[in-house]
């Protein structure tokens, strides 16, 4: 039922601006008008990443839910987990329209959106009024583009959301909020760790746990950009890295004219990319720290291939607006279905066997 209705609903949405069709299906979801997907549950599925006890290894990717809105909609879809922003300390317009571009040909997105949304507060008073239920639901935190002081925005979001966050990510990895990406520099990072992680030690001595912090890094980082951040992931108290955003490069695309826009491109064509950086930090970190892969994960083959090449878990996005709703459901269902081909007792054990096969690609 649920997929019939997510095919007539994406063919629909086309005939809207793409950042109308956006909108549009916060409002179906609100609505409840997209039935809940009741997938059974694969104990094979479950994962303890950082802490926390996944039901199945999808989530679906900051930016959708900017601002909170439909948590546990998302999460009646048949995702494992969400997460809601990227949230600033004060609301922020983003960038002029138009910013959002679908390029059909190729199923990806270039978006310029620059961290749009209502700010802490609106974002804290819809956590709030779903304080306690169920289900996990990270807060991706980011900086307001006038911030004079871009460290203390980040610490403001961990002391806003602590009561409230299952975990948070640090967002430096977005390409349309100008100077961002220049906090992933190995110094610059070392500073912002460094707050970050003490201001949520202080707020785990007042509310009694400890939330995981991750970090989510751009695709378009070289080899030595790679090498600093591993460095200071762990040298760090730092529970993960989220690999990865979305990229500034346009190869190989098919649609030339959308190509040219400005923007960070995500979908399809940014998985072949942000997999070989997934596996290359993989390499440098080690087994142990917790990698959730994310970029062009439209299919369960595509879900299975992060997980292979190192990641503990898997994000999407951008793939949803080709494939509609009913595609977290498709691929955790398709994702039993490849442990019953492969033949083992836990999705875990097929984590990191393509790693050198990706990370030998060239950046």
């Amino acid at each position: 039922m649920i997929g019939q209705f997510s095919g007539i609903a994406s063919r629909s949405l086309f005939a809207f601006d793409p950042e109308k069709a956006h909108g549009l299906s916060i409002k179906a979801l609100k609505s409840g008008l997209l039935p809940a997907c009741r997938l059974p549950a694969d104990p094979r599925l479950v994962q303890t990443i950082a802490g926390i006890k996944f039901p199945n290894p999808l989530g679906l990717a900051a930016g959708y839910d900017k601002n909170a809105e439909v948590p546990d909609a998302v999460l009646r879809l048949g995702f494992g987990f969400t997460e809601i922003g990227t949230v600033t300390p004060k609301p922020q317009a983003g960038n002029d329209k138009p910013r959002i571009f679908r390029l059909v040909e190729d199923r990806g997105v270039i978006n310029r959106l620059g961290f749009n949304n209502e700010g802490h507060d609106a974002a804290f008073a819809r956590l709030m009024a779903r304080h306690n239920a169920p289900g996990i639901v990270g807060v991706n935190i980011g900086a307001n583009k006038d911030a004079v002081d871009r460290v203390a925005d980040y610490v403001a979001g961990i002391r806003k959301f602590y009561a409230l966050a299952t975990y948070f990510t640090v967002n430096i990895s977005s390409p349309n909020t100008p100077g961002l990406r220049d906090l992933q520099a190995r110094d610059s990072l070392k500073t912002l760790l460094e707050a970050v992680l003490a201001a949520r030690d202080e707020e785990a001595v007042r509310h009694g746990r400890s939330v995981p912090v991750l970090l989510k890094i751009a695709p378009d980082l070289t080899e030595e950009g790679l090498d600093d951040i591993a460095a200071e992931a762990t040298s760090h108290a730092l529970n993960g890295l989220i690999v990865s955003n979305t990229t500034l490069a346009r190869d190989g695309l098919k649609d030339q004219v959308q190509a040219k826009e400005m923007g960070g491109l995500s979908g399809a064509p940014l998985f072949e990319r942000a997999t070989s950086v997934l596996a290359k930090v993989r390499q440098r970190v080690g087994p142990a720290l917790p990698i959730i892969g994310v970029g062009g994960v439209a299919t369960r083959e595509n879900a299975l291939e992060k997980i292979r090449a190192g990641a503990d878990l898997v994000q999407l996005y951008s793939c949803m607006v080709y494939e509609g709703p009913a595609l977290a459901s498709v691929i955790v269902k398709g994702l039993s279905s490849l442990i019953d081909r492969e033949k083992v007792s836990s999705i875990r054990e097929l984590r990191d066997t393509r790693t050198d096969y990706w990370a030998d690609r060239k950046l």
